[in-house]
């Protein structure tokens, strides 16, 4: 097997923000019925817990994001995925479900900054509410930058990652980095 590349094989920029590629990560899909007992048994087998509604829960080396009422995507190590996705499979052989690694079909960003500078980038592109009151550390939120689907979370003040699908990962870098331009600041955040 050849070595992983991102597809944006390492790029970053530093504007009002720094905006760079997070080099391969490990991300499984899960889609289950969380109300379901037999869900909820097979994923307590594997170790799993299900964060409540925009939240996050990491442990062993996993960080758990819940993604809608019937999806949670797993962020683990680039070579453990398959081996995390083939997990949950078993575990969830009985019930209606689908774990699927989806590593490659995906780009994640980290965007570092002082104050509000993050805030202030990602809301020139994203409808979200981006208030620390509405989107504060630990939340994730989907939503839209520009014209595409995006997930984002902040891990502290001036640490955020984001997710897109790698086919589109080129027009976001493009996207954040123009709008991270010296000289652009808003200054709404901070």
């Amino acid at each position: 097997m050849s070595d992983p590349v991102t597809a944006l094989d390492g790029q970053s920029i530093t504007g009002q923000i720094t905006i760079a590629d997070a080099g391969p990560t490990g991300m499984v899909t899960l889609r289950a019925n969380f109300a379901s007992a037999t869900v909820m048994t097979g994923l307590v087998d594997v170790g799993l817990v299900v964060p409540d509604a925009n939240q996050i829960a990491s442990g062993d080396g996993t960080t758990t994001l819940w993604m809608s009422p019937d999806e949670v995507m797993i962020l683990c190590d680039y070579d453990d995925a398959e081996a995390q996705a083939q997990s949950l499979g078993d575990a969830l052989a009985s019930a209606h479900a689908l774990a699927i690694n989806v590593s490659d079909a995906r780009c994640v960003f980290r965007l570092t900054g002082q104050g509000g500078a993050i805030r202030d980038v990602l809301a020139k592109l994203s409808p979200a509410d981006l208030r620390p009151s509405a989107l504060p550390v630990g939340m994730v939120r989907r939503t839209r930058l520009a014209q595409v689907p995006v997930a984002f979370w902040f891990s502290s003040d001036t640490d955020a990652t984001l997710i897109c699908f790698r086919s589109v990962g080129g027009y976001v870098f493009d996207l954040l980095s123009k709008v991270s331009e010296p000289g652009s600041a808003v200054g709404y955040f901070g």
